[in-house]
């Protein structure tokens, strides 16, 4: 066989490329929602025969199938899943508080999420590296029964360690403590932390690192991007800040990160757990595992609904609820985030809330730590500065809050960037909280920033060489895949 082969090397490398090639060519026409996108992944496997196959098969393929078994419906059996019926937020108290249209979104996110929006939360918004990781230890160290961790990095670093001795030291007094990080995260450091948490005890988790083609590779998609924390089913953690050194100190990376307690743990912890079944098989639901409502009043605090999406059975549940808050808006739309890189609908429902009079501002880093997706963003501005959104750069250390208020009293906060990754391909966290105090706080830190922000408009775009204006939109050509 092996002598037939090296004889016929090039007609048995022209059938190989015909076979993977169709097959790649009529799972890309068939699955991909997008006609540009399907277009693009056809014409790459067909004028790179065979290794288009294959950087199809390691980037192209962007859906998980898995079983939810850590469901409602499992955790129903559980009593304190069915008393959280009495913190469930209705669309007219939603509408007397915060207006008609709002009553409207409160629908919308009925339908596209799977979680509901409650009451009698508690949400406290972290501003600095400093202030989340020790709020994170404290946490972890005045645990007593179970933790739970999801992130997408985990460095080997002051932090990194920091946080895995806590979490050895709860496990070895009993606590039940989970782990998962990314597989593509888990190697942002050498060597990896991974080992360390093993070391002690620790049980974890690499997020799908699978086999492909015979090389040990995870996905160059498909990440859990989500940035998660809950202790003793009663305090949650969610946001944009990965666990890494880079957050803390004077010239520190900026990012925002929050605390919460209430009702919304149970959907926090539930999407954490739902992770941990799929990479380890276990299901968490122990009497360690349950969620602790003992100081939450229904009807009181915060109204938060947890929004999950990803590339399975939530894919653009962020991307649906987005466009739905742009339709509402009648005064202000208020963005920050580090990677702003939307599709042409999200371009589409920004512009047209503009064109009503609606106040739209897009905050980014000055200096991004990607300079590939700078040089796209700027390739794509002057789509919402023609149409008078208005675009900011901000100065000092770079920015990777991830940060929306609508009308200064709708917020959206947690892990997704607004680009094709988070939006389509990464499995995000994030919640949609209904709080005017919560927004002033955001509005607040928006205008700090914006007190020493460059303003972006049109002329300086213009303005730069026909080189840079080049490279800027080729970049942008592969913003799909950036």
């Amino acid at each position: 066989m092996l002598e037939l082969i090296q004889i016929y090397w090039a007609e048995t490398l022209a059938v190989l490329s015909v076979v993977f090639g169709t097959v790649a060519a009529t799972h890309a026409a068939m699955t991909k929602r997008e006609v540009r996108s399907a277009l693009g992944w056809v014409g790459v496997i067909i004028l790179s025969p065979l290794v288009g196959a294959m950087i199809y098969a390691v980037a192209g393929i962007n859906r998980i199938r898995r079983a939810t078994l850590i469901s409602r419906r499992a955790l129903e059996l559980d009593d304190i899943w069915r008393s959280l019926s009495l913190f469930a937020v209705s669309r007219e108290n939603v509408a007397a508080q915060f207006g008609s249209r709002f009553g409207q979104m409160k629908l919308l996110g009925d339908k596209v999420t799977r979680h509901p929006l409650s009451s009698g939360n508690r949400i406290t918004m972290l501003t600095t590296g400093e202030e989340t990781f020790d709020a994170m230890c404290q946490a972890i160290d005045a645990a007593e029964y179970s933790i739970i961790l999801e992130t997408y990095i985990f460095d080997r670093d002051t932090v990194g360690l920091r946080i895995a001795e806590c979490l050895i030291a709860a496990h070895r007094r009993g606590v039940a403590v989970r782990v998962i990080v990314d597989a593509v995260g888990a190697r942002y450091s050498v060597p990896s932390i991974i080992g360390r948490l093993e070391e002690g005890g620790v049980p974890v988790a690499v997020f799908n690192g699978q086999v492909i083609m015979g090389l040990r590779l995870p996905y160059a998609n498909l990440r859990t991007h989500r940035k998660i924390l809950v202790v003793d089913g009663t305090v949650a953690f969610v946001g944009g800040m990965n666990i890494r050194a880079g957050f803390i100190g004077p010239d520190a990376a900026r990012d925002t990160h929050f605390r919460v307690t209430g009702p919304v743990v149970a959907d926090i912890l539930a999407v954490a757990a739902e992770d941990w079944h799929f990479e380890r098989d276990e299901v968490l639901l122990g009497p360690e595992w349950r969620v602790r409502l003992d100081e939450a009043v229904p009807g009181a605090g915060t109204s938060i609904r947890a929004v999950v999406s990803g590339p399975d059975t939530h894919v653009e549940t962020n991307h649906k609820l987005l466009l739905g808050a742009f339709s509402v808006a009648e005064r202000s739309i208020r963005i920050v985030s580090p990677y702003f890189l939307p599709d042409t609908t999200f371009i589409a429902a920004l512009n047209t809330a503009a064109r009503r009079g609606v106040q739209v501002d897009v905050i980014v880093p000055s200096q991004n730590n990607l300079a590939i997706v700078a040089r796209a963003m700027m390739g794509q501005f002057d789509q919402i500065l023609r149409e008078g959104c208005h675009v900011h750069l901000s100065t000092g250390p770079f920015d990777h809050s991830k940060l929306m208020v609508i009308d200064r009293q709708w917020c959206f906060i947690g892990s997704s960037n607004l680009d094709s990754r988070s939006l389509r391909l990464n499995f995000e966290i994030d919640l949609e909280v209904y709080d005017r105090d919560l927004a002033e706080q955001i509005e607040d830190k928006i205008d700090a920033t914006l007190s020493s922000a460059q303003a972006l408009t049109l002329h300086d775009l213009k303005s730069r060489s026909l080189p840079n204006r080049l490279v800027d939109r080729l970049f942008w050509l592969g913003s799909p895949y950036l």
